[in-house]
């Protein structure tokens, strides 16, 4: 099939991309454009898993301080590479990070990071809470998994809704970054300053 140079120039430039990558992807979806981004964004973020595993001893720290001056977030990002590091969809990212934090107040980066104490602390509030409800005892321990599993996207950054698109998660947004840059973003830290909190 014929693939028209100016369908790989616009894929390219709306995905960052490959020629290559984008000539084979408008092939495999017959040329239609919005079919090989959603392809083109399926296989980077599967490759993007791949890259997690790496070293990330680059990156930067940044500050974000709330109009008003009132609250302000340290975050540091890191990734594997001074070049990435310097690029202004790098600082945007870690930018967009820094804002997250000042508006959704993650108390960890990732579910493991949470203590035990806590999550066996929450549980035992769900269970009460539902057993006030007075829900059979055979599905308490369903209502719990699930304030549970809320209470992770609710706590922990990386499994919160981006507050610029609520489509995708923080993880999502920054697999996102590691297919377009192919090397390993994470976030190592952050803290969150607030007046009289």
């Amino acid at each position: 099939m014929k693939v028209s140079r100016n369908a790989i120039m616009e894929l390219k430039e709306r995905t960052g991309a490959g020629v290559m990558d984008c000539k084979n992807v408008l092939v495999e979806t017959n040329n239609d454009i919005e079919k090989a981004v959603e392809l083109l964004r399926k296989k980077g973020i599967a490759q993007s898993e791949k890259k997690m595993e790496r070293k990330t001893e680059q990156g930067l720290v940044d500050a974000y301080i709330h109009p008003g001056a009132r609250l302000g977030v340290l975050v540091e990002v890191s990734c594997e590479s001074d070049f990435v590091a310097r690029t202004p969809e790098f600082q945007r990212l870690v930018r967009d990070i820094a804002m997250q934090v000042a508006a959704s107040n993650p108390g960890w980066i990732e579910r493991k990071d949470v203590p035990e104490d806590v999550v066996e602390r929450e549980k035992s509030i769900f269970e009460s809470q539902a057993k006030e409800m007075g829900k059979p005892e055979k599905i308490i321990h369903r209502i719990v998994e699930g304030k549970i599993e809320n209470f992770y996207k609710d706590s922990c950054l990386l499994e919160q809704s981006f507050i610029k698109n609520t489509d995708i998660s923080i993880h999502d947004l920054i697999k996102e970054h590691i297919s377009k840059f192919s090397e390993n973003i994470r976030v190592k830290r952050f803290s969150r300053f607030k007046v009289g909190g």
